[in-house]
């Protein structure tokens, strides 16, 4: 039996890197202008046509995009998890419990303050906005947390938090300028559109030792999902790990929604299906596989969002939520059974 379990990791890791790879050569060949395979081949990896339109398509365009999205989607993902691990609830999200709109809210009033003083809003600031208003929003969801045992309760306090923090949003953008309301509005829709190597290097140090952190915390997590008490039997601080699960989720959900915007559903519904796929809930199995595939997931709902109505393009949130949410209403009406 532990053998055929370890065989179905194995099966479900190289799946995942096999779709990595498909995700990449996908986005990277497909869009308005059609560029062939070799030349591609030749752009990236010697360097070749520098200066073509091809070259700038490919180095200044699709790369910057396609590995926002990679490293974005496998933030948002552990996010998501981390989120499941502290309140066990199978439909706790950044998203779902307002954190997503916490940090849009903080970043739009930080956004709409500065821009009045300076010529743009850097993305550290974006960043450091987006992170105080996830904990400002969590903050609030564990103070109804411990006062309310029902996770359906729990999910309603969230949609209200969402909702408080969207209306705050508005109002403020109801008395910004016209460019800053477009600005907002551009961003506020969620996408990957735009992204620079700066705003990809600034997410690549944020996110992964992050993400390496969270993976250090898996014999404590894994503790911690047999019970409180068996964690304390194994010598774990439980006060401070519930704050370190709550810092970490909060600064990856933080730099998604700064650099990309709110994106929903993919931080509920990529960890159930990692967990499904494996048939394990072993954090030190499936942290690693939660990232993979909120990266995969993320980069084909990316290149659908720009390439389904080309040249208009959607929404990211838009296509996410349109796979993320039937996972959510499956896992609503399996706790209900």
């Amino acid at each position: 039996m532990q053998i055929k379990q370890i065989l179905r990791y194995q099966f479900v890791y190289v799946l995942l890197v096999i779709l990595l790879v498909a995700a990449v050569i996908f986005n990277i060949n497909t869009g308005n202008i059609n560029i062939s395979p070799i030349r591609i081949f030749r752009i990236i990896f010697l360097k070749d046509y520098v200066g073509t339109p091809e070259y700038n398509i490919i180095w200044k365009i699709r790369l910057p995009r396609l590995c926002m999205a990679a490293i974005l989607g496998g933030a948002l993902s552990l996010s998501g998890f981390l989120l499941q691990t502290f309140f066990r609830n199978p439909i706790a999200g950044p998203f779902v419990l307002g954190i997503s709109s916490g940090a849009k809210m903080f970043v739009a009033i930080t956004m709409i303050f500065l821009l009045k003083y300076v010529s743009g809003m850097p993305l550290w600031a974006q960043i450091a906005a987006a992170f105080i208003g996830s904990l400002f929003a969590m903050l609030y969801v564990l103070l109804f947390a411990n006062k309310v045992k029902s996770m359906s309760m729990l999910l309603v306090v969230g949609i209200m938090i969402s909702y408080i923090c969207s209306a705050i949003t508005d109002l403020c953008i109801t008395f910004a300028n016209d460019s800053d309301i477009a600005n907002l509005t551009h961003w506020a829709m969620g996408s990957f559109s735009g992204s620079s190597w700066t705003a990809v290097k600034l997410a690549a140090i944020v996110v992964f030792p992050t993400s390496f952190i969270t993976f250090l915390f898996s014999k404590p997590i894994n503790a911690y999902l047999l019970g409180e008490g068996y964690a304390q039997s194994m010598g774990i601080n439980i006060r401070f790990f519930r704050v370190c699960i709550v810092m970490l989720s909060s600064m990856l959900s933080a730099c998604v929604t700064a650099l990309a915007g709110p994106i929903s559903f993919v931080g509920i519904a990529v960890p159930h299906i990692t967990r499904l796929s494996l048939k394990t809930t072993k954090p030190l199995v499936t942290i690693p596989a939660i990232f993979l595939c909120g990266s995969v997931f993320c980069m084909f709902c990316d290149l659908i969002a720009r390439t389904i109505f080309s040249p208009s393009e959607l929404a990211i949130g838009t296509v996410t939520a349109v796979f993320g949410a039937p996972v959510v209403i499956w896992l609503m009406v399996k706790q209900k059974k």
